[in-house]
């Protein structure tokens, strides 16, 4: 769901501005009276936290250099 070698994620404000909106959308929704909306969307903000932030992301594959002889 959250490809975070995508382009759009590279900015660490954009990182860390998902997890944080998710974090305040739940608390709205709890002082909303809104238990069920808290929950989804605080799971939601959780995984986009591991995924972000937490779990290992693989090493860029090297392209091989085109060998340009001369």
């Amino acid at each position: 769901m959250i490809d975070p070698d995508h382009p759009f994620y590279r900015p660490l404000w954009r990182r860390l501005l998902i997890p944080v909106v998710c974090a305040a959308w739940a608390i709205f929704e709890l002082v909303a009276g809104e238990p069920f909306w808290a929950v989804i969307v605080g799971a939601l903000g959780i995984y986009a936290t591991y995924k972000l932030f937490i779990e290992k992301r693989k090493p860029p594959v090297d392209r091989p250099a085109d060998d340009e002889q001369e």
